[in-house]
């Protein structure tokens, strides 16, 4: 199958009847990028796979993230030294080998308040320079004076800023590389659908071996078979574990995060600009005409299809 036909109506119907009649090696429960990407490494392995998604594809968290495959700064400020060159090799490979033609570099400033502030910020984002390496960003931090900081945000409030870290970050299309993974899974054999709820889970001697599920478009339930099973379906994992019939290893904490987005002339800026609030960073980002100011991080406990801020 091609890219072009993956995912179509006609490649839908053709997968959900291969899906009733095959006996899967891997089945993956959610479209989100963690499923997708699961059922695209399972299938360039050669195995037999399946990907159901209740909704559509990227419908969740993988279409409303921040947009950037960043190493996280704040984690530095935690020591996670670990987490976060992980974090920064995976840009890397986004940026000059995965999926360059969908992410970008992209500049950002964070600008300095007190001359305290320089050495201190400094040298915390040196530190993640060195880590980055500058695989694919260009490698060096740079230290900018007032007056060229203003030049490039002249929105800036002038008696605050007292110059700024220049230093970039990857930024990407999070919907469309979730839908070209799904695509690139189903065209190396992958049975991707949407539109299809597990309801269930089938059982033989103690053990899951397929799972009930119901065509959400025509209303007809029917089983899959497969001898691998996994749970990839975000905010709803618990759920899905809770069908199986107890708590997995792990629970899944549902967090909101909220972005204000903002026409690109009400901030007059030719950077994207990183600051501190009391709790956190704030990050303001360009994204078309548009910016995207945030994010918050706070429990959510309510509908989980709809959040709202």
């Amino acid at each position: 199958m091609s890219t072009a036909q993956a995912l179509s109506p006609s490649s839908r119907a053709e997968s959900l009847k291969k899906l009733e009649e095959t006996e899967l090696d891997v089945l993956v429960i959610g479209g989100g990028v963690v499923g997708a990407g699961s059922a695209l490494d399972a299938a360039t392995r050669g195995l037999k796979v399946g990907l159901v998604e209740a909704r559509d594809f990227a419908s969740g968290t993988s279409s409303r993230s921040s947009k950037l495959f960043h190493g996280g700064l704040r984690y530095l400020e935690q020591f996670n030294f670990a987490l976060v060159f992980e974090a920064l090799r995976e840009r890397s490979l986004v940026l000059n080998s995965l999926c360059p033609h969908l992410a970008k570099p992209v500049p950002f400033i964070y600008p300095l308040e007190k001359l305290i502030d320089r050495p201190y910020v400094g040298l915390g984002i040196g530190v993640y320079d060195v880590m980055g390496a500058g695989r694919g960003v260009p490698s060096h931090h740079k230290h900018v004076g007032k007056k060229k900081t203003l030049e490039s945000f002249p929105s800036g409030k002038r008696s605050a800023i007292r110059g700024s870290v220049k230093f970039y970050e990857g930024q990407v299309d999070d919907a469309r590389h979730t839908m070209m993974l799904a695509r690139t899974a189903a065209e190396y054999g992958a049975l991707c659908v949407n539109s299809t709820r597990v309801i269930g889970f089938l059982r033989e001697e103690g053990r899951v071996v397929g799972v009930k599920a119901v065509d959400l478009e025509t209303g007809r339930a029917f089983e899959i078979r497969a001898r691998q099973v996994i749970n990839a379906a975000g905010v709803w994992t618990d759920e899905i574990q809770e069908m199986v019939g107890g708590r997995g290893q792990f629970q899944v904490r549902a967090s909101k995060g909220v972005h204000l987005v903002v026409p690109r002339n009400r901030i007059n800026s030719s950077t994207g600009i990183i600051t501190r609030t009391e709790k956190s960073l704030l990050f303001v980002i360009p994204w078309g005409s548009h910016w995207i100011i945030g994010t918050t991080d706070t429990d959510w406990n309510l509908d989980l299809a709809h959040p709202a801020a």
